[in-house]
C-alpha cells in the first residue's frame, strides 16, 4: 500500500486548530475522548456540542484497527448490505 506522505503530514498539522475550535464552541477543556472525536467529525456534521444518547453524529476515521473476525464481519455486513466499502475497509483488503 502506497502512503501519502505529505496527505499524512498536513492532517496531523490540522489537529491542533481543530481541537482549539472545538474547544471554543464547547466552552470548556477537551477529554482525549472528545479531542479525538471532534477532529474526526465527517464534513456532514458540523462542529457543535453534542448530546450523548441524543444527537446522531458521522464519523470519518483515519485510520481503524480490528481484529481478525472484526473485520471479517465488517467486511461481509457493507457486502450483504450492498454498500461501498469505505476507504480505510477497501485498504485493508488490499493487505489481505
Amino acid at each position: 500500500m502506497a502512503f501519502d506522505i505529505d496527505m499524512i503530514k498536513a492532517y496531523y498539522q490540522s489537529l491542533p486548530s481543530k481541537v482549539k475550535e472545538a474547544r471554543a464552541v464547547i466552552g470548556k477543556p477537551l477529554t482525549l475522548t472528545e479531542k479525538i472525536l471532534y477532529t474526526h467529525l465527517h464534513i456532514e456534521s458540523p462542529m457543535q456540542a453534542y448530546s450523548r444518547g441524543k444527537d446522531y453524529v458521522f464519523f470519518a476515521p483515519d485510520r481503524v484497527a480490528m481484529q481478525d473476525a472484526t473485520a471479517q464481519m465488517a467486511l461481509l455486513q457493507f457486502m450483504m448490505a450492498g454498500k461501498r466499502l469505505p476507504l480505510f475497509l477497501r485498504q485493508c483488503i488490499a493487505i489481505i
